[in-house]
């Protein structure tokens, strides 16, 4: 993380007291136990995926492809939407020279009546970091942690499904743990991390620093800049907790700097869509994709509680 992004961190907290909450009853209607034969979790629900259709988007059906492809194979798809032109062996794609690779990419935009500039991706299949059944046990915990710390809960499920805390290795960047903060950052929310000691490999420490960032930086950052704008929101909107995200993973700077570039006049998905799409300051393209991931991530979920669950019940009467 940039110095520059701790210090507006830093000085932003020194503003705030760090006091406990009442967790906000308007996320319990999300809440849903679910049943197995290794026992019962409490997890967020996914229907606002298919009540607004974000399940129908192309780039998260494009991630959850991706997220359960293996390493050896990949999917040759247009930059712009993710649409899926082939998919072949990662080893035959690289057997090729880059002139044979330039050929097969425009041999696949004449073939699907695409523009000679239409920028191709080739994207190798990546279920071997995006271990969900390896994941699916800490969903309870990091649900139960956020409401705790009166932090919607939906954000520890989504983090924790993109993140794969089963891994619980160092990212290139520094981040680490289950909810992958910074070193600054984890410290600036109350954790231990020098030589000796890293809280930030503890799970409930990690969501504690998790829960803490959302709640007092993410959370009121995301505010500001949708009312600068003068955007309105509901906190419990999937665009508005999507939006957040973004914030989470690429800093309130880059997200208000791409914000101003599209300038957009009503908060939607529409703007989440536009994100995705345009580049500014810091956020690029893993921050256009996090959210993306996001989505798939909670499709692959719904999906395997659905074929797996013996019993699925609201934890409040709706």
């Amino acid at each position: 993380m940039k110095i520059k992004r701790l210090f507006t961190i830093f000085i932003f907290i020194l503003g705030q007291q760090f006091v406990s909450a009442q967790p906000l009853e308007n996320w319990e209607a999300d809440k849903i136990k679910v049943v197995q034969a290794s026992g019962s979790q409490t997890i967020m629900h996914a229907e606002a995926l298919f009540e607004d259709r974000w399940d129908q988007l192309p780039q998260p059906q494009f991630w959850k492809k991706i997220m359960l492809l293996s390493p050896d194979s990949c999917l040759i798809n247009v930059a712009a939407n993710r649409q899926v032109l082939d998919k072949m062996s990662i080893r035959d794609w690289n057997a090729q020279t880059e002139e044979q690779k330039n050929q097969t990419r425009q041999a696949l935009r004449e073939a699907n009546g695409l523009p000679s500039d239409t920028r191709i991706y080739v994207t190798t299949g990546k279920n071997d970091f995006y271990r969900f059944a390896e994941v699916y046990p800490s969903l309870d915990k990091g649900v139960a942690a956020f409401e705790r710390y009166g932090v919607d809960p939906w954000y520890a499920q989504s983090i924790l499904l993109i993140e794969s805390p089963a891994l619980m290795r160092k990212s290139a960047t520094g981040a680490y743990g289950a909810f992958q903060l910074m070193p600054g950052v984890a410290r600036l929310m109350g954790l231990t991390v020098n030589s000796t000691i890293d809280e930030r490999k503890d799970f409930d420490r990690s969501a504690y620093g998790a829960a803490q960032l959302i709640r007092h930086i993410c959370i009121p950052e995301a505010k500001k800049i949708l009312d600068r704008h003068g955007l309105t929101y509901n906190e419990t909107d999937l665009w508005f907790r999507l939006f957040v995200l973004h914030v989470y993973h690429a800093g309130a700077l880059n997200v208000a700097a791409v914000v101003d570039k599209i300038q957009p006049t009503e908060g939607s998905q529409e703007l989440i869509k536009a994100m995705w799409q345009n580049s500014a300051a810091g956020f690029g393209n893993n921050s256009q994709n996090y959210t993306q991931l996001a989505l798939a991530a909670q499709l692959i979920l719904h999906d395997m509680v659905y074929q797996n669950c013996t019993e699925i019940s609201p934890c409040v009467s709706r």
